[in-house]
C-alpha cells in the first residue's frame, strides 16, 4: 500500500481507503466486519464513516471491528446532514456538532477521531461558529485534524480564509464527489486545492457502481445492486454515463485491467487527490478496488480517458448533499 499525506498536513492516509456507507444496510453486520478487517490487513487504513450511516449502523459496527486494532487506522466521520427531522438535528452549530460528536465516539468505541469533517455547509451558521467549535474539540484531544465535505469552492476558501485571520486550525481536506463521470471539481475546486495544500477525498468514485460495468442498460439492474435496493439511484443510469461506462470497459479489457480498477488508478493519479474511498458490501469487491493501488497507467491511457470523460466537466456534478 502506498500512504500520501491529507493535504499539506502531517498527516498520512492509504492511498486507497474504505467507506462504509453500505455497513449496517447492503451489508450486514458480519460481512461489514470481515471487510474492514480485511482491508487493515492489506494496508488500507483511511476509514470514512458518518454519523447518519444505515442510521447509526455504520458508526457502531466500525466500533465493534476496531477493538484491539484502533490504532492501526485513521478513523473519521462526519456531522452535519439531519439526524432527525427536529430543529436542533442538523447543521454545524456548535450545539449540534458538540453533541454529535459525543455520540459518534461512543458508538465508535474511542475517545478521539483522527478526521472530523462537516458533511455539508451550513448556511445558517456563521463559519466563525462552526470552526472555533472544530478548533475547540482539536484542544480537547478529541480530534486531531479537522476537515469539510460537499463545500463550493467559495464557501471553501472562506472558510480557509476565515481560519488564517482567527488562527484556528485549517480544514485539512474537502470530500466531494469526483470521478469520470463527474469531473466538475475540476473547473474550481481542484485549483483551488492545489493553491492552498488542501487534500481531495473523492466520493462517488465509481458512480455508484456505474464504472465497474455492472449496469449495462437501466433495464438491467444486478439483484442487491444500489440500483436494485435504492430506485432512487436509477436517475443517475443516464444514457451518457452509461455509454461512459462501456468506453471505460473496453479500454479496461484493452489494458488487461478491470473498468472499477481503472477507474481508481485515473483518480489517483489527479492533482491534489490524497485519498480514495472506496465501497464494497463483500470483500470479493474490495479485493477488486485493491488493483488500482498498483496499477499504472501510461500517458496514452491517461489520455484516452481524459478523452472519453471530457464531458463531464462541464454541467451540474454527479452527486452532492446539501442542507434545504
Amino acid at each position: 500500500m502506498e500512504y500520501r499525506h491529507l493535504g499539506s498536513s502531517g498527516l498520512k492516509v492509504s492511498k486507497l481507503g474504505l467507506g462504509t456507507n453500505a455497513f449496517g444496510k447492503r451489508a450486514d453486520r458480519q460481512a461489514s466486519i470481515d471487510m474492514i478487517r480485511y482491508a487493515i490487513d492489506q494496508g488500507i487504513t483511511f476509514i470514512d464513516t458518518a454519523n447518519i450511516y444505515a442510521g447509526t449502523q455504520s458508526e457502531e459496527i466500525i466500533g465493534e471491528a476496531l477493538q484491539g486494532v484502533r490504532h492501526e487506522v485513521i478513523l473519521t466521520t462526519k456531522a452535519g446532514l439531519p439526524t432527525g427531522s427536529g430543529p436542533y438535528d442538523k447543521g454545524s452549530s456548535r450545539r449540534h456538532l458538540m453533541g454529535e460528536l459525543e455520540k459518534s465516539l461512543k458508538r465508535l468505541r474511542t475517545d478521539y477521531l483522527d478526521l472530523y469533517q462537516i458533511h455539508t455547509f451550513d448556511p445558517d451558521t456563521p463559519l466563525e461558529e462552526t470552526l472555533r467549535t472544530l478548533e475547540d474539540m482539536v484542544a480537547s484531544g478529541k480530534v486531531r485534524y479537522i476537515g469539510a465535505s460537499n463545500y463550493y469552492a467559495w464557501e471553501l476558501m472562506k472558510a480557509l480564509g476565515i481560519s488564517d485571520r482567527l488562527g484556528l486550525n485549517r480544514y485539512a481536506s474537502i470530500q466531494t464527489c469526483y470521478s469520470l463521470a463527474d469531473r466538475t471539481p475540476e473547473r474550481e475546486l481542484v485549483p483551488l486545492c492545489l493553491d492552498q495544500g488542501v487534500g481531495i477525498i473523492p466520493y462517488f468514485p465509481l458512480a455508484g457502481g456505474i464504472l465497474t460495468g455492472k449496469y449495462r442498460t437501466e433495464a438491467e439492474v444486478p439483484a442487491g445492486s444500489r440500483a436494485d435496493t435504492d430506485p432512487n439511484f436509477r436517475r443517475f443510469l443516464s444514457e451518457d454515463v452509461m455509454a461512459l461506462g462501456d468506453a471505460v470497459g473496453r479500454l479496461a479489457t484493452a489494458v488487461g485491467t478491470t473498468p472499477g480498477a481503472l477507474s481508481l488508478a485515473w483518480l489517483m493519479a489527479q492533482p491534489a487527490v490524497s485519498t480514495v474511498i472506496v465501497g464494497a458490501t463483500r470483500t470479493s469487491q474490495l479485493q477488486d478496488s485493491l488493483a488500482s493501488v498498483s496499477l499504472k497507467l501510461n500517458d496514452d491511457v491517461l489520455a484516452e480517458l481524459d478523452r472519453v470523460s471530457a464531458t463531464f466537466r462541464s454541467g451540474e456534478p454527479f452527486a452532492v448533499y446539501r442542507l434545504t
